[in-house]
C-alpha cells in the first residue's frame, strides 16, 4: 500500500471496518478496539491519522514502538489471542501511517483484559450486556444454535396428533405409551432439553400452540393499496401463528390469494394462474421459517403491494454469507434442527443450498437485501402490475 491508497480510504471516513487513531499510548484501549473489530466484521486502525481525515503522520522513532505496543495488545491483551496485520506506509512529508488490519475471529467471542465484550457499532464500539447478545456471538461460530433452546414448556404441550403422524410417517414408529419413553424419544431426537421441557425446535414443530409459548415467532402479513406503507389503510390483514407447518401453508395461501390470476389465451371460464409460480413462494417462505434468526424476538413480517412483495426475516445472513452467496446456492445452517425436521417432510424443503436458486430459475425478478445494520434480511420479489 502507498500513499495515495491510504488517502483514498482515509477518505471515506470511520465507519464499522475503519477506525483513525492519531496516536497509541494505551495498550488497554487499543485491545478492546480490536476485540471490537474480531467480534464483529473485523476492520483496519489508522494509526497517525486524525479523526477529521487528516494525515499527521508518525515519526519514524514511534514505530518501533507502536508495533510493539500493538503485538503485545494482541497477544496478551486479548482473549483468545489475535493475529493481526501490520503495514507501514511512507507519507510524502516523511512521516508515516501504519495500517492495523484486525481480522474476524474465528473464536469469538473475544474479550478484553477486564473480560467485557465489545462490537462494534458503526465507528464506535460497545459493550455487549445481554444474554441474547451473547448467544448471537456463539451462533456466529456454531457453537450455539437457538433452536436448541430451552423453554418452559413440558410435554404436556406437545401436539399428540401431528408428533404421531410424523412418527409414523418418517420413522414408522408408534406413539410412546409412557411419558418417560416420550421424553427419551424427544432428547433422541433433540426435541427436548435433558430436564425434559421441549426445546424451540419441539415447540415451533410440534407443539398444540407454540403462539402461547413463543407469540413473538409468527407471521404478520399485509396487503397495501399502492406501493408503500400506509399508517391506516390497508386491504388484507391477517397474522398466522402455529405450528411451522400451519403457519407456512396460512402465509402461502394469503400471498396468493393477494397476487393477480393471468388468463394466458385460456378460456373466460378457467381459473387463470397466478402471476407469480406458487413454487417462488413456497422456497422463500421455508427458507424465511427456518433460517431466520430466532435469537430475535420478532416476528417475519410480509408486505404486499402493487407492484412487489417483501418477505422481511429477522436477522442478517449467517457469518460471510453474502447475497452473491446465496445465489450461487451457498447457505449456512443457523438452525440444524429444523432444517434436519424440514428434510424429513414437516416442510416442503428441498435440501440445504438448493432453494434460493430454485425460485430464482423459476422468477429471476427478485432481490435481496442483507441489511447488517438493521439486523434483518429482506427478499423482493417484483410484480407484473397489470394483469393480463
Amino acid at each position: 500500500m502507498n500513499a495515495s491508497e491510504v488517502r483514498a480510504e482515509v477518505i471515506l471516513g470511520e465507519d464499522s471496518t475503519r477506525q483513525f487513531k492519531v496516536d497509541i499510548r494505551n495498550a488497554e484501549s487499543l485491545a478492546a478496539e480490536m476485540a471490537a473489530f474480531a467480534n464483529s466484521s473485523g476492520g483496519v486502525i489508522f494509526i497517525g491519522v486524525a479523526d477529521d481525515g487528516t494525515l499527521p503522520g508518525l515519526p519514524t522513532a514511534e514505530i518501533g514502538r507502536i508495533n510493539q505496543l500493538i503485538s503485545n495488545a494482541a497477544s496478551q491483551l486479548v482473549r483468545s489471542p489475535l493475529t493481526v496485520q501490520t503495514e507501514n506506509v511512507l507519507l510524502e512529508n516523511g512521516q508515516l501511517v501504519i495500517r492495523l488490519s484486525v481480522p474476524q475471529g474465528l473464536d469469538k467471542p473475544y474479550f478484553d483484559k477486564s473480560g467485557v465484550i465489545w462490537l462494534k457499532v458503526g465507528a464506535d464500539k460497545r459493550r455487549v450486556n445481554s444474554k441474547e447478545e451473547l448467544r448471537r456471538l456463539f451462533q456466529m461460530t456454531g457453537q450455539f444454535h437457538a433452536d436448541e433452546l430451552p423453554t418452559k414448556a413440558g410435554i404436556d404441550k406437545l401436539d399428540k396428533l401431528r408428533f404421531q403422524d410424523f412418527l409414523q410417517d418418517a420413522y414408522a414408529l408408534d406413539y410412546p405409551e409412557s411419558p418417560e419413553a416420550l421424553i427419551n424419544l424427544l432428547q433422541n431426537m433433540s426435541l427436548a432439553t435433558d430436564e425434559g421441557q421441549l426445546n424451540l425446535a419441539g415447540v415451533l414443530l410440534f407443539a398444540k400452540r407454540p403462539e402461547w409459548i413463543k407469540p413473538q415467532f409468527v407471521v404478520k402479513a399485509i396487503r397495501y393499496p399502492g406501493n408503500d406503507i400506509h399508517a391506516d389503510t390497508y386491504l388484507d390483514t391477517e397474522d398466522f401463528s402455529g405450528a411451522l407447518r400451519k403457519i407456512y401453508e396460512d402465509t402461502l395461501g394469503f400471498i396468493m390469494r393477494n397476487l393477480h390470476k393471468v388468463q394466458a389465451g385460456r378460456g373466460v371460464n378457467s381459473p387463470g394462474t397466478p402471476e407469480i409460480p406458487s413454487v417462488v413462494f413456497e422456497e422463500l417462505l421455508v427458507n424465511a421459517l427456518i433460517h431466520r434468526d430466532y435469537l430475535i424476538d420478532a416476528p417475519i413480517r410480509i408486505f404486499v403491494y402493487d407492484n412487489r412483495i417483501d418477505i422481511i426475516s429477522p436477522g442478517h445472513l449467517p457469518n460471510n454469507l453474502t447475497v452473491a452467496k446465496i445465489r450461487s446456492g451457498n447457505a449456512n445452517s443457523r438452525n440444524p434442527i429444523l432444517v434436519s425436521y424440514a428434510a424429513k417432510g414437516v416442510l416442503p424443503y428441498h435440501g440445504l443450498r438448493s432453494g434460493i436458486r430454485r425460485a430464482l430459475r423459476v422468477f429471476p425478478n427478485i432481490d435481496f437485501e442483507d441489511d447488517r445494520e438493521g439486523n434483518l434480511f429482506k427478499v423482493t420479489v417484483w410484480r407484473n402490475t397489470t394483469p393480463t
